[in-house]
This record gives structure tokens, C-alpha cells and sequence, in this order.
């Protein structure tokens, strides 16, 4: 666990990790809709992959961190 402190803009993401590089576009141009600038960004999956091949569902939230 971690704790993050500062100002983020979350978005979740469904699929396999090789879509970071399209997840992460995506992030910057809706942190860029809302008139902010984006610091850093960090990647979280939702569940471990034995949970994900489970449910069927590979969700990955995308924290981005604004000024």
C-alpha cells in the first residue's frame, strides 16, 4: 500500500496491458480537456491476474497527477 497526497484525475481502463501506451494518450488528452496539466502518472490494476482471468476483466485504473 501506498499513500499519494497532491491532485489527481483518475480514468479505468479494461484490457491488456499492452494498451498502456493508448491508455495513457487517452489520459493525457482528458487532463488536457479539463485545463489542467499533468506531473506524472501512475497505473493500477483493480484485482491479480488469477482474479482477473476469473472474472473475465482486466481493469487498470490510471492516476494522473495535475498541478
Amino acid at each position: 500500500m501506498t499513500k499519494l497526497s497532491g491532485t489527481f484525475l483518475t480514468k479505468v481502463f479494461e484490457g491488456p496491458y499492452q494498451n498502456a501506451g493508448k491508455w495513457a494518450q487517452k489520459m493525457k488528452e482528458y487532463v488536457a480537456e479539463k485545463g489542467k496539466e499533468l506531473k506524472k502518472m501512475y497505473f493500477s490494476y483493480t484485482t491479480c491476474p488469477n482474479c482477473a482471468k476469473a472474472y473475465g476483466k482486466n481493469y487498470v485504473v490510471v492516476f494522473a497527477q495535475t498541478d
